[in-house]
C-alpha cells in the first residue's frame, strides 16, 4: 500500500467511550483515521437504522491530532452508512468498530451494535474488525490488548479477507496466552421478564437473564476466551443455510 491505509472507526458505546478512544489510538498508529461514532450508547441495537426520524451528524474534537471526528444521533449502523455516503472522499480501506466494554461472543453476536457496525461495512466492501474486550467496567484498561488489535488490524490490512467476511474479535480480560481462530459457540440466552409496579400502580418490565453455553467444543470462541485467548471468528452476512436448500428442494412445493 503506497498511502497510509484510511480507517473508519466506530462503535456502539459513544464517540467519548474509554474503549473507542483507546481503539483511536492504536489506528493512528497505522493509517490515517476518520471517527463516525454515536453520540450515545447504543448497545444491543443490532443492525437498526434510522427511518422513521431525521438523523443529526455533528462535527467535535475530542483528539486534538484528529481533523474528522464526527458524532452521530444515530446508531452504529447508521454511523457506517453516513460515513461511506456522505462523509469519506473514498471508500476506506478498513473499519474497526469498539472497542466494545463487553463480550460480543456467541450468539451475542446477533444483537451487538458493535458488530453491526462492522458487518454493514462489510456489505459496503469494506474490511472490517469488531473488537471487544471482557470488561462491561467504564473504566476498563484497554493498554494490555492494544499490541494485539494493532497485530491483527496489520494482517488483515496486509492480507485481506475472504469476501463477504467480517472478524469478531473477544479479548479476555485476564493475561493473555495468545490467538485463536474459533468458530462461534452454540449457547443462549435464558430470560427472564422483572415484572414490577411503578408509584402510579402501572406495571412494567426489565429484562434480566443468565448466558448459557451449550457447546462443549474446544474449538470455540467461549472456551478460548475461558482458556485467556483471544478468540477471532470470521463472519459472514450472507444469512442463507445452504446446506438446507437440499432437502427444501424435496417437499413439494
Amino acid at each position: 500500500m503506497t498511502q497510509k491505509p484510511l480507517i473508519l472507526v466506530t462503535n456502539d458505546d459513544s464517540i467519548t467511550a474509554p474503549g473507542i478512544r483507546a481503539l483511536i489510538e492504536v489506528m493512528k498508529e497505522i493509517g490515517e483515521v476518520i471517527v463516525v461514532a454515536p453520540d450515545s450508547p447504543q448497545s444491543a441495537m443490532g443492525h437498526a437504522i434510522t427511518i422513521n426520524n431525521t438523523l443529526h451528524l455533528e462535527k467535535v474534537t475530542i483528539d486534538k491530532e484528529l481533523k474528522n471526528e464526527y458524532s452521530c444521533s444515530g446508531t452504529p449502523v447508521d454511523c457506517v452508512k453516513i460515513a461511506v455516503h456522505e462523509i469519506l472522499k473514498r471508500k476506506p480501506d478498513l473499519c474497526v468498530s469498539g472497542i466494545n466494554h463487553g463480550s460480543n461472543s456467541s450468539i451475542n453476536v446477533i444483537y451487538s451494535g458493535t458488530m453491526s457496525a462492522a458487518v454493514e461495512a462489510g456489505i459496503e466492501g469494506i474490511p472490517a474488525i469488531g473488537f471487544s474486550l471482557l470488561d462491561y467496567s467504564w473504566s476498563a484498561d484497554f493498554e494490555p490488548v492494544k499490541p494485539y488489535v494493532k497485530k491483527i488490524v496489520l494482517e488483515v490490512l496486509e492480507k485481506g479477507l475472504p469476501e463477504g467476511v467480517v472478524l469478531n474479535v473477544n479479548l479476555p480480560k485476564k493475561p493473555i496466552k495468545g490467538i485463536k481462530v474459533c468458530r462461534q459457540a452454540k449457547a443462549v440466552w435464558e430470560e427472564r421478564f422483572d415484572k414490577r409496579t411503578n408509584p402510579q400502580g402501572k406495571e412494567y418490565y426489565w429484562l434480566t437473564g443468565e448466558f448459557v453455553n451449550l457447546d462443549k467444543g474446544e474449538d470455540t470462541d467461549e472456551w478460548a476466551l475461558k482458556h485467556d485467548y483471544i478468540s477471532v471468528v470470521p463472519v459472514q452476512f450472507d444469512f442463507t443455510a445452504h446446506h438446507a436448500i437440499q432437502q427444501l428442494n424435496s417437499w413439494e412445493l
